[in-house]
């Protein structure tokens, strides 16, 4: 299976070990927002610059006291998104997790996981 697939729209979505979501990165300088270097491989990407991913209280500007960390206890389930800093480099299919990441894999390096 592929490390990496390319939609139609100019962006290309991989499945991060780190938080257990999907990251989509713009890769098409025609579109608006932030753009990502990619090399067209989608068995092992790599893409420039590295990816920061904020979610729940992380994001800046975030200024409500409900979020992911407090759904438990306001709706008796596990949330379906974690608040969290995923701040990688992804390079020939391995994604290293930097420092500043909150989730177990901080600090790691590991193969990204398959997509379908």
């Amino acid at each position: 299976m592929a490390k990496a697939k390319k939609s139609d729209f100019g962006d290309v979505t991989i499945r991060c070990p780190g938080c257990k979501q999907y990251h989509s990165l713009n890769v098409d300088p025609a579109q608006k927002g932030p753009c990502w270097g990619f090399n067209g491989d989608l068995d092992k990407p790599t893409f420039t610059p590295s990816l920061l991913v904020h979610s729940g209280h992380f994001v800046k500007g975030y200024e409500t006291k409900e979020c992911w960390c407090s759904y438990k206890e306001r709706f008796g389930e596990d949330p379906p998104f974690a608040c969290g800093v995923c701040h990688s480099f992804i390079r020939d299919g391995m994604i290293e997790f930097l420092n500043d990441s909150t989730h177990a894999l901080a600090g790691q390096t590991v193969p990204l996981g398959d997509i379908e």
